[in-house]
């Protein structure tokens, strides 16, 4: 016969793995979202272009907002166009912006959204050529770094020999005193 306390613990677990079950079955619905078609007018611009969309995804005199934040444009207004059942909103893509494929998003007002691709071509921010890195000495006025001198580059080696010729002396003198002791 089974405890108490193991048919609880049975039962509590049961629940969970059937609450589980239930959760991640209804999930893909819950987050997978229901996109249209989002029409992108030119499909390709240049920075500075006016670029209008348009989307059945928001139904009969529908409404909604769109993000085109991507390219950093902001959002913009869609509003009921001259066809049936299309909305249609416009936004302009900033100067600066760099080439490449933007994602655009409609949001409507009905729940429903419309994603399409906008691709920048040309212009906006260039990474600053190479060619703009210092070189050559750094002028800062300290020290020898500005202009080889012969005098100071003769002390400087005249320094270095005298402290390894003192070097070996010391060595040698220790090593001689060990071996007399």
């Amino acid at each position: 016969m089974r405890s108490p306390a193991r048919l609880v613990t049975g039962t509590v677990g049961a629940a969970f793995t059937v609450i589980a079950l239930g959760l991640t079955a209804a999930a893909p619905s819950a987050y997978a979202g229901d996109f249209g078609r989002l029409e992108i007018t030119p499909s390709t611009a240049a920075p500075g272009a006016t670029v209008t969309v348009n989307t059945t995804a928001c139904g009969k005199k529908g409404s909604g907002i769109g993000d085109a934040n991507s390219l950093d444009a902001g959002d913009f207004e869609v509003r009921p166009g001259t066809h049936k059942e299309v909305v249609v909103g416009q936004f302009t893509v900033p100067h600066d912006t760099r080439p490449g494929t933007y994602e655009i998003i409609v949001s409507c007002d009905n729940g429903k959204d419309a994603v399409g691709d906008l691709e920048v071509i040309g212009g906006g921010k260039h990474e600053k050529p190479i060619h703009d890195r210092p070189s050559g000495h750094v002028r800062t006025g300290v020290g020898g770094s500005v202009e080889p001198n012969s005098t100071q580059v003769a002390l400087g080696v005249g320094v270095i020999g005298l402290a390894a010729v003192g070097g070996l002396w010391l060595l040698r003198r220790r090593s001689e005193g060990a071996e007399g002791s």
